[in-house]
C-alpha cells in the first residue's frame, strides 16, 4: 500500500511539474509574442511616421509655435506633393539640417511670380481657398521663377513673417529633401486630430 501511495504521489508531482512547465511555456511564449509585436510596431512607426515640433512662426495662425505633429513619411514615395500640401523638408541632404514646414504653392514645370502681393502661377492669379495676408515682400519671386523637375515653391502661411522659397536660405525645395506630409496633430491635447490643409 505505501508503495502505491508513493507511486501515486510521484505521478501526481510529475503531472504537476508538467503542468507548471506547460504554464511557464505559455507565459514565456505570450511574453515573447508581445515583445516581438511591440518591437515591430516601434520599427514600423519609425519607418512610416516621424514627429516634428513647429519651431517657427512662419505657419501661424495655421500651425502654432510649439505644436507637435506626425509626418507621414510614405506620402510621397509613390506620389508627389500637391498644391496646398503642408510638407516637411530639409534644405540639404545633411541629417543635421533643420526640418521646415511650409505650404506647397508651385509645382515642377510651373513659373511662379509675386506681383503687387498676388501670386501668379504661369501668369494667372492663384486664388487660395484660405484668407492669407497679402504679400508685402515678393523677395526673389519679384522676378519669374521657373521650377525644374522635382522642384517646389513653398510659402509660409504667415506670409509676411516667413522664410520660404522667396529667399535664398530656402529657395526652391527639391523633392529629394522632402521628408513627408504633415498629417496629424499630437499636441496640444485640445487640438489632437488629423490636419485639414
Amino acid at each position: 500500500m505505501p508503495e502505491i501511495a508513493k507511486l501515486e504521489k510521484k505521478s501526481f508531482s510529475g503531472a504537476m511539474e508538467k503542468l507548471e512547465d506547460s504554464k511557464l511555456k505559455k507565459v514565456l511564449i505570450w511574453v515573447f509574442e508581445i515583445a516581438v509585436t511591440l518591437i515591430f510596431a516601434v520599427l514600423t512607426s519609425m519607418m512610416l511616421f516621424q514627429s516634428v515640433t513647429m519651431q517657427e512662426s512662419s505657419m501661424e495662425p495655421t500651425l502654432a509655435v510649439g505644436s507637435r505633429y506626425f509626418v507621414n513619411k510614405l506620402a510621397y514615395k509613390a506620389s508627389s506633393p500637391k498644391r496646398g500640401d503642408l510638407i516637411v523638408f530639409r534644405t540639404n541632404a545633411s541629417d543635421d539640417a533643420a526640418l521646415h514646414i511650409r505650404r506647397v504653392i508651385g509645382l515642377p514645370g510651373e513659373t511662379i511670380q509675386i506681383v503687387n502681393g498676388r501670386i501668379l502661377i504661369n501668369g494667372e492669379t492663384y486664388k487660395e481657398g484660405k484668407d492669407f495676408p497679402t504679400i508685402n515682400n515678393p523677395g526673389m519671386a519679384a522676378n519669374a521663377i521657373t521650377l525644374e523637375a522635382g522642384e517646389y515653391f513653398v510659402l509660409g502661411d504667415n506670409r509676411n513673417n516667413s522664410e520660404d522659397s522667396r529667399y535664398g536660405d530656402i529657395g526652391r525645395v527639391n523633392k529629394k529633401y522632402i521628408t513627408g506630409k504633415l498629417w496629424f496633430q499630437i499636441s496640444p491635447k485640445k487640438d489632437i486630430g488629423p490636419l485639414n490643409n
